[in-house]
């Protein structure tokens, strides 16, 4: 599967829009998680425990539109973005959405 943030793909040719796909992610730190990230913030610096947590909540929302964009048919994704949001004080929510298409490459 190609996924691109650009609405074209070099060397390729859009010949079917599937339509809007999307992968939706809700992650939560765990006690002990929270607890280290709240020690760690009090001396600052980056909160490791966090960034794994989305870098890791990142690749499952692509995961899940990836599995999208196969069963509407695409091959591809085109603008392709994420999106994030705060649920509460303990949960995040990560989106990656774009638009699935079918391309086929140009004759070289």
């Amino acid at each position: 599967m190609i996924i691109v943030t650009t609405e074209n793909l070099a060397g390729h040719r859009v010949v079917e829009v599937k339509g809007q796909v999307f992968g939706v992610v809700v992650r939560s730190r765990g006690l002990a998680g929270n607890i280290m990230a709240g020690l760690r913030s009090l001396v600052g610096g980056e909160i490791t425990e966090y960034t794994q947590l989305l870098e890791e909540a990142r690749r499952h929302a692509i995961d899940r539109m990836v599995k999208n964009a196969q069963l509407m048919g695409g091959n591809a994704v085109v603008m392709m973005r994420f999106d994030s949001s705060e649920m509460g004080q303990t949960m995040s929510e990560i989106v990656a959405y774009g638009t699935a298409v079918v391309v086929e490459r140009l004759p070289a």
